[in-house]
């Protein structure tokens, strides 16, 4: 595919842009009226490659993604640019991590052919346009964000900051814009940096006329998922199993799960609704839910019946990923085909957004 730039005279800020994804027409003061295209409205989101996937990045993200193709034009990142911020001491485990991840999503239904897979350091439009919305924002606002001082106090940063963690926003911020995003789906601990994209969209929009429309949150309620410990699923406490897990993985991982810590023996009612192995029914085995409550309850079921009953749901219920996922690592030159294609995909849509700044700002 070649992109044709066309260089015209630069439009003042009063002017009618029709950017492609969106038609902005300026009216009163600052209202604006948006005219929406007819065409599916477009999303972007995306993950850091820090390892294989388990069930809380499952039921957190993935699996709503693999339903949002329904409705909208996909934009799926895998962000390794994102992982130096927390962790550049692992670079060198970032391509094999991207590969996972990839391998990941293809199992998990994410389909090539309907949304745009990508991966972030392949597409330079990125980085340039992170230079171009550098200029608009301030440090201050940057280290007001709250997310910023939760990040510097959990992970004991003190005055070992990098320019490059404090500007993780607004490379997010490049990230959403290059693709002209009109929504994003986050969690709510998310939303102070969609805000700032929104503000540095504004305040270029504001500066050489409408090019970025402001990208909407999708907020997602992702729920508090359990790891095997009880405490929320995560890599860094090693509770995780993972979605590409085999059947005797998961049957091993969920053995020492955590239960209801009141219930010494067996005879001994249990309360369900603190047992991160009754949550997992929820999710993977609803239909037993009912059941499983009322024989907790009366100790007719013993937390061994109830965990073994509970693997062999979840192995069901992941059989089709695993098997998806297998068949694509089996094949790494279609993998590889379909990570090229995706690229190619995303760096034609961000030089045109580049193109479009370009021409607004009248420089390039």
């Amino acid at each position: 595919m070649v992109l044709l730039r066309v260089h015209g005279p630069r439009r003042h800020a009063g002017a009618v842009r029709d950017t492609g994804a969106v038609r902005f027409i300026r009216q009163r003061g600052n209202e604006l009226s948006v005219q929406k295209p007819a065409g599916r409205r477009v999303i972007l989101s995306g993950m850091r490659p820090t390892g294989r996937l388990h069930w809380g990045n499952y039921t957190g993200a993935l699996e709503n993604w693999v339903q949002l193709q329904q409705e909208y034009d996909c934009r799926f990142m895998v962000a390794d640019w994102h992982v130096l911020t927390t962790a550049l001491d692992k670079a060198g485990e970032i391509n094999a991590n991207s590969r996972e991840m990839f391998l990941d999503w293809l199992g998990a239904g994410l389909d090539p052919d309907r949304s745009v897979l990508f991966l972030q350091s392949s597409i330079k439009e990125h980085a340039e346009l992170f230079l171009v919305m550098s200029m608009m924002i301030s440090m201050g606002r940057l280290q007001r964000n709250p997310t910023f001082k939760e990040q510097v106090r959990d992970l004991n940063l003190g005055g070992e900051i990098s320019f490059g963690h404090l500007g993780y926003p607004v490379l997010q911020a490049a990230d959403i814009l290059a693709y002209r995003a009109h929504a994003v789906p986050v969690g709510e601990d998310q939303l102070p940096h969609l805000e700032l994209t929104r503000e540095m969209a504004r305040r270029f929009n504001h500066l050489f006329g409408e090019v970025f429309p402001e990208p909407e949150a999708l907020v997602t309620k992702f729920a508090r998922f359990p790891g095997t410990d009880g405490k929320r699923m995560s890599k860094s406490l090693g509770n995780t199993i993972e979605i590409s897990a085999t059947p005797e993985q998961i049957r091993e991982k969920i053995k020492p799960a955590f239960t209801d810590p009141a219930r010494l023996r067996r005879s001994d009612p249990g309360h369900p609704e603190v047992c991160g192995v009754y949550m997992w029914y929820q999710k993977f085995l609803p239909e037993a839910v009912p059941q499983v409550a009322e024989e907790c309850r009366s100790a007719a079921r013993g937390c061994v019946d109830c965990k073994k009953q509970l693997a062999e749901g979840a192995i069901a219920h992941f059989a089709p990923l695993r098997e998806r996922r297998a068949a694509y690592e089996s094949n790494p030159a279609r993998l590889d085909e379909i990570i090229a294609a995706g690229c190619d995909r995303a760096r034609c849509l961000a030089a045109e957004t580049l193109a479009t700044v370009h021409d607004a700002m009248g420089i390039g």
